[in-house]
């Protein structure tokens, strides 16, 4: 008599490992979401500390109506490219800070921010970078929060 594997032992095995390795990837799926959102924040921040490296230079934020490509003052390139969102690749939201925009926004203010998948928004600031609950204002008197 030979000695093996029956068929339904396999197929108990198989089945095991397929669940197994359907728990693991759900929970990376999580990890995924988590990781892009750390760089999403990595990224404002890095945006907030071109902007004050231009300001310091200029005494004035750089005027965009739009995310910039580039960050730069009168006398440095800061931030190029300037880096896009790491799920769409698409920019980040900015809030026009061209001078005799309708926002609250102006040469001496601007505001960028971006949606989290795992909910709320983040924004960078003059005042620097923190999480939101719900999208920038836009009421009189305040350019981001």
């Amino acid at each position: 008599m030979k000695k093996g594997f029956t068929l339904i032992e396999l197929l108990v095995v198989i089945t095991i490992i397929g669940i197994l390795s359907t728990m693991v990837l759900v929970s990376l799926g999580g990890a995924r979401t988590k990781a892009r959102d750390a760089r999403r924040e990595a990224d404002l921040g890095q945006i907030v500390l071109a902007m004050e490296l231009a300001y310091s230079d200029d005494e004035r934020y750089p005027q965009a109506s739009a995310t910039p490509d580039i960050i730069q003052s009168s006398k440095r390139v800061y931030l190029d490219p300037v880096p896009r969102d790491p799920r769409t690749q698409l920019k980040y939201n900015w809030r026009d800070n061209t001078l005799g925009a309708t926002t609250n926004c102006d040469s001496q203010n601007y505001c960028i921010y971006t949606e989290l998948e795992e909910g709320g928004y983040f924004a960078g600031s003059p005042k620097g970078s923190r999480k939101l609950d719900s999208e920038p204002p836009t009421e009189p008197g305040r350019c981001c929060w």
